[in-house]
């Protein structure tokens, strides 16, 4: 009988578990994709494109064989199964919160009708739930699950079948079926699709991959992989990139050590799934936060890249005009909002949910609770960053200020160290809007306070 090969998170043919079992003994397979209106309006236009242009490229791949349907999940994979008289769809395992509900609701639609829902493998290296503690309890602290996650280990990339595959061609169903992939017409700065994935992945190994541990933090270096939404998308999966990462070296170990990271984040969101968006230490619920007008305009300040702190302006301008911010900036700019703004780290959270084409839930939503030290493993309460001087430290010669705010790259401020505008800005950029030492005693008193 016919299969259905349900497309999400993992658009690539390449090193696809769930094709081999699609694709076993012959079977004809339908390959889908399912565009839920819950997810498109939760996307920002940047991430909606990449999410479109990855489908596109998935479909040239395919020669066109892959069809694009929207509507709620639970009835249209049942509908298609109806249509091509399929008896079991296969999919990655997904572990976000919404995935798992989505997925429980499907398979439910499903048994109604005899047909079984098929999960092998998922989008991590090594799959949440594997690595636990001797007694079966999940790690809350990273540095043992790193550990113990080596030692469980993962599979070498799977094989290719897409030679093999007998696809259903999509032009055969009800054109009512068929939709067209999101394009919201945004501009993007990274290319998307399996293939800019594997070419990506490769130009990194050769020219960046050896000096990864020392340059990583570099946001005014091109020194970074951008295979964070590669990653999101399942356009390469990290076995792919495992496989090319010899860990006797600084470079890779580095890397590998950020892909046990994202592994960490998506255990503990399985885990503890509320943790989207409460505080997983509920200790930090009684913490002091501001949430009235002037917050409200902070906020506003934050989000423009007009706060008076070039590095924190640099960031959220490269976030507004690319979809994209340097990890390390990332850590600077939430610093700042939850500890010199004292707003709630759920704000940023958003924030950046909407703006960034590599939004991810576990990674985003754990990311700024370990800056808000609400989190597992989250930098000590005491541990508040001062923007400028890790600027200084980061952005040794402002070139990755300069690069996004303009008002900061006139040939008048050449030679002007950026980072402390000891003569005051110049016109067109604020002053800052508040004070970094006064503000981290507050946050110390605020934290101090929780216990």
């Amino acid at each position: 009988m016919p299969t259905l090969l349900w497309f999400r998170r993992d658009l690539r043919l390449n090193d696809l578990p769930p094709l081999l079992e699609a694709a076993a003994d012959g079977t004809e397979v339908l390959a889908c994709f399912v565009l839920d209106p819950r997810l498109e309006t939760s996307s920002g236009p940047r991430r909606l494109q990449f999410l479109g242009d990855s489908l596109r490229t998935l479909a040239d791949s395919l020669d066109g064989r892959l069809l694009i349907t929207r509507g709620r999940p639970e009835e249209r994979i049942p509908l298609l199964c109806k249509q091509i008289n399929a008896t079991d769809v296969h999919i990655s395992a997904d572990f976000t919160p919404f995935g798992v509900r989505r997925d429980a609701a499907v398979a439910a639609a499903l048994a109604d009708s005899g047909v079984t829902l098929q999960a092998t493998g998922s989008p991590y290296l090594v799959t949440p739930g594997r690595v636990t503690k001797d007694d079966g309890t999940p790690y809350k602290v990273f540095t043992p699950f790193l550990a113990r996650w080596r030692d469980v280990g993962w599979r070498g990339p799977a094989a290719s079948a897409t030679a093999k595959v007998n696809w259903i061609d999509p032009a055969d169903l009800s054109a009512k079926l068929r939709v067209d992939a999101p394009d919201p017409g945004a501009d993007l700065d990274l290319d998307a699709g399996e293939a800019a994935a594997l070419a990506g992945w490769k130009e990194f190994v050769g020219s960046h991959l050896a000096d990864y541990d020392e340059d990583r933090n570099r946001p005014d270096k091109a020194a970074t992989s951008r295979m964070s939404a590669h990653l999101k998308f399942g356009t390469i999966h990290p076995r792919t990139m495992a496989a090319d990462l010899d860990f006797r070296a600084k470079g890779p170990a580095s890397y590998l050590r950020e892909l046990a990271f994202r592994d960490f984040y998506a255990a503990v969101l399985d885990q503890w799934p509320d943790s989207a968006w409460w505080n997983w230490n509920r200790n930090f619920d009684a913490i002091e936060v501001d949430t009235g007008p002037e917050a409200t305009k902070a906020f506003e300040a934050w989000k423009e890249g007009r706060t008076g702190f070039p590095i924190v302006d640099a960031g959220m301008r490269q976030l507004r005009d690319s979809g994209f911010m340097h990890n390390r900036v990332r850590m600077i700019v939430a610093s700042f909002l939850v500890k010199d703004l004292h707003l709630p780290w759920q704000w940023g959270a958003q924030w950046f949910l909407e703006q960034l084409v590599d939004g991810d839930m576990a990674n985003n939503q754990h990311g700024w609770q370990w800056c808000a030290g609400s989190g597992t493993d989250a930098a000590p309460y005491f541990r508040v960053f001062n923007p400028t001087t890790q600027g200084q430290k980061f952005d040794p010669d402002g070139e990755y200020i300069r690069r996004w705010v303009p008002e900061l790259a006139g040939p008048e401020l050449a030679g002007v160290d950026v980072h402390r505008l000891k003569d005051g800005p110049p016109p067109g950029y604020p002053e800052p809007i508040v004070d970094h030492a006064a503000e981290r005693v507050e946050a110390l008193r605020r934290y101090g306070q929780i216990g």
